[in-house]
């Protein structure tokens, strides 16, 4: 099972470079994050004429997710199902060939003095009790998607500098460990275990790509029965090189089941 992820920032926008992606490469699933549309609006036709199958929720102009896969999904839902009725639009749980697939656009958090921060701390606080009652660390489990953290500093382009910075705090660090000590492998970094690489370059820099500016923030985890069965994990950057591109780009991970 060929499994990947990528935070279009804006599906209608991105659409062409998805559409032309998917044909290249024919993942068996891929997460979306950051659709930024109304679900009346999905532009779910094209994918579909690609034989792909559409789940995803939304909003106009902010957050969204979406899974698109090659056969339809037996089990879905939305969020954490707490009951919090102002919850945003950043998570679908999916199951597919009977593997549970979790796809999530976790908070950016603004800055670290901010209520968004702690929104994003507390976001993660939520995912590890939705982990733990949901489903068993023993068995198989793909947690991806944008999860806004570079875990370590081989993660980000100068961690010196960034440390204590919004994406590379060390509270969001502590926040996330929690929920990786449940029982998940980054599957990239078996791979990988050395190798700097990223998958977000900042708009905002200039020539950011070109200059090697950039952040692994997005990520595909597994619990260990399921890691142990990942033969490969790799980032495609050719897509931030095209013409209006997102500012991530494509990771991806392959299983053996």
């Amino acid at each position: 099972m060929k499994i990947a992820s990528f935070n279009t920032n804006g599906i209608r926008a991105r659409l062409s470079i998805i559409k032309e992606w998917l044909e290249t490469e024919r993942p068996d699933v891929l997460c979306i994050q950051e659709t930024k549309v109304q679900d009346r609006d999905f532009p779910r036709e094209p994918f579909e004429d690609s034989a792909y199958r559409c789940t995803f929720r939304g909003q106009k102009s902010f957050n969204g997710v979406a899974i698109l896969s090659k056969t339809p999904p037996t089990s879905v839902s939305f969020g954490f199902g707490d009951g919090d009725a102002k919850e945003e639009p950043r998570m679908i749980t999916v199951f597919i060939d009977g593997i549970p697939i979790v796809n999530t656009y976790i908070p950016q958090g603004t800055a670290p003095d901010s209520e968004r921060f702690q929104y994003k701390l507390e976001w993660f606080h939520r995912l590890h009790d939705y982990f733990s009652t949901h489903f068993q660390p023993s068995e198989p489990l793909v947690w991806l998607g944008d999860f806004n953290v570079a875990p370590e500093p081989i993660d980000v382009y100068d961690p010196d500098k960034l440390l204590g910075s919004v994406c590379f705090h060390p509270d969001e660090h502590k926040a996330l460990s929690v929920v990786k000590s449940w029982g998940f492998v980054d599957v990239f970094r078996k791979h990988h275990p050395d190798k700097k690489a990223y998958t977000f370059w900042d708009y905002r820099v200039p020539y950011a790509f070109r200059r090697g500016i950039g952040w692994r923030v997005d990520h595909i985890w597994a619990t260990q029965c399921l890691a142990e069965k990942c033969k490969r994990a790799w980032i495609d950057v050719a897509p931030r090189q095209l013409e209006k591109p997102s500012d991530h780009t494509f990771i991806l991970a392959e299983f053996e089941i």
